[in-house]
């Protein structure tokens, strides 16, 4: 079977530095905020859930667990649709409608109401991430995709934070329902501002012609994109990384809220603010691989991670918050490498590329984030590292191996 191509379409590229470098860089920057706000808003409160709902700890994680898992399959879809379609309506009618179904699970009288709203908020969300990496891939400069891809998943790493700081200043205020109606509130002011920045994708007249693609050709550009060299690896990387990166953060708050820290949710927040270092590492990672070569730089990032999930072994809580700070940055690293990688790779039909990316990333948070849990319940904190040590065992020998991989 033919590799599936795309029609070419004559354009020039977005050059770093322009003025619509900026307006595109600021209206993803407003995109990742919102996704990972909304997305990870319940992960700070998921003791106060488990206590409102009578469930444990691995119970109470399925809040965001259902989120992620529905997410990655979205992504899986979004991604290939959004080949031949107006991406930057596409993005924002998914930020907006997933703010309103966040707004519904804070208004939820049920566990399953709530589980309901936040795994349809998921499937909303699809429409974000995948589409994101795609609309990068095909606008921006090759030379400059790595910083551009950096300063995306830095709005990520913002949201992220924001996400968890102030939902956890909140509850700890008003209640956990406030603080979800809050942030959603947020959520659509920040999708209003996106479609009033991003420019229309110069590749409109090229998605004319996509639009008949049919079933066949997505087929054939997901078994190309999984033949590719390179590829599978960073697929399997990004599952590996991403479940480490959630059940250490899934579960911390429950180890910082019992003896001997006894935090409360406010102070369990602030300790999310090491999302700081995401956002400096992640532009600074892309820039870097750009300069020296992917390979050694996500290798960095993946033992950075293990560094930092190591020292969380320490008691003392100094050492515990460095820990996961360590952690938090060797993730950014590692995550903005290999989503760029990923765009650069993918030589044709970059949204079915992102979509496998993304939907491994995805799934990795939803599968391993919960069965995390399993391990927290039945050995606590030196259990749940052992697992993750073991996950980046197998991820430092896919980073090893992609040291042969092309660009």
């Amino acid at each position: 079977m033919p590799t599936p191509s795309l029609p070419t379409a004559s354009r020039t590229w977005v050059q770093p530095g322009s003025p619509e470098y900026k307006r595109i860089s600021l209206a993803l920057f407003l995109a990742g905020f919102a996704t990972f706000s909304l997305l990870y808003c319940v992960q700070p409160v998921l003791p106060e859930l488990a206590q409102a709902f009578g469930l444990g700890a691995a119970g109470s994680s399925f809040a965001l667990s259902v989120s992620t898992g529905c997410l990655a399959a979205a992504i899986f879809v979004a991604g290939a649709l959004s080949e031949g379609r107006d991406k930057r309506w596409l993005m924002f009618a998914s930020m907006a409608l997933a703010a309103l179904c966040n707004l519904g699970a804070a208004l939820a009288p049920t566990w399953g109401l709530l589980l309901a709203a936040r795994a349809l908020e998921g499937v909303l969300l699809g429409g974000v991430p995948a589409v994101a990496m795609a609309y990068l891939s095909d606008e921006i400069h090759p030379r400059g995709l790595g910083f551009s891809m950096g300063l995306y998943v830095g709005g990520t790493a913002f949201g992220g934070m924001a996400g968890r700081v102030g939902m956890s200043a909140l509850a700890d205020q008003f209640g956990w329902r406030v603080a979800m109606g809050t942030l959603s509130v947020l959520g659509l002011v920040a999708a209003v501002g996106f479609v009033l920045l991003l420019p229309q994708s110069r590749r409109a007249a090229a998605a004319v012609a996509q639009q008949s693609l049919g079933m066949g050709y997505h087929l054939g550009a997901w078994r190309m994109h999984l033949q590719t060299p390179g590829l599978l690896p960073l697929f399997l990387s990004g599952f590996a990384l991403m479940g480490v990166f959630v059940s250490l953060f899934n579960y911390a708050g429950f180890r910082l809220a019992d003896a001997p820290y006894g935090l409360s949710q406010t102070q369990i927040g602030l300790v999310f603010c090491v999302y700081l270092f995401g956002m400096v590492a992640s532009p600074a990672a892309g820039a870097l691989a750009d300069r020296w070569g992917r390979a050694p730089v996500l290798v960095g990032g993946v033992g950075l991670m293990a560094s930092g999930v190591v020292l969380t072994l320490a008691a003392p809580l100094v050492a515990v918050i460095a820990g996961i700070a360590v952690l938090t940055f060797g993730f950014f690293v590692a995550h903005a490498v290999a989503s760029g990688w990923v765009g650069q790779l993918a030589l044709q039909s970059k949204g079915h590329a992102s979509s496998l990316y993304l939907l491994a990333y995805y799934l990795g948070s939803s599968v391993l984030g919960s069965a995390g849990g399993w391990f927290w319940e039945h050995g606590h904190w030196p259990a749940l590292v052992a697992f993750s040590l073991v996950l980046l065992v197998g991820a430092l020998a896919l980073a090893l191996r992609l040291r042969r991989a092309p660009i």
